[in-house]
């Protein structure tokens, strides 16, 4: 019953509090007439930190698996490419709104941080 718990936890509840998070995210800004709504960098920011969150859960509370490592590769060699990406242009609209700061905020914390935290524990894990 645990293993059914954590399966339908990691792989169907979290995702879909993110998905309808977006959502609400996405109607939110409509609603408060946003001027160049950043739509596709959210949609990325949210698949790279629900990926993170994925993969780190799984890690600790199921089984490892082939698509597990696919999304650890992605996370530790391309997302930081990608999240820099939208820091380095959303440097100028981060003050049309607090969408916007975000969307700038979180892409630069990834940038950095992730990393960062990858070479530490590599250099741990190897003593």
């Amino acid at each position: 019953m645990k293993e059914i718990i954590a399966a339908l936890t990691i792989h169907f509840i979290i995702p879909l509090a993110g998905l309808l998070y977006f959502l609400k995210l996405k109607i939110r800004m409509k609603k408060e007439n946003i001027q160049n709504r950043p739509t596709i960098e959210l949609v990325i920011i949210f698949a790279t930190y629900g990926g993170l969150i994925l993969v780190v859960l799984t890690e600790l509370f199921w089984r490892w698996s082939g698509m597990a490592s696919l999304g650890a590769f992605y996370l530790i060699l391309v997302a930081p490419i990608v999240m820099g990406i939208i820091a380095y242009r959303s440097r100028y609209t981060k003050r049309i709104s607090k969408y916007h700061k975000g969307v700038h905020i979180l892409g630069l914390a990834y940038t950095v941080t992730v990393p960062v935290i990858t070479i530490v524990l590599f250099l741990m894990g190897g003593k």
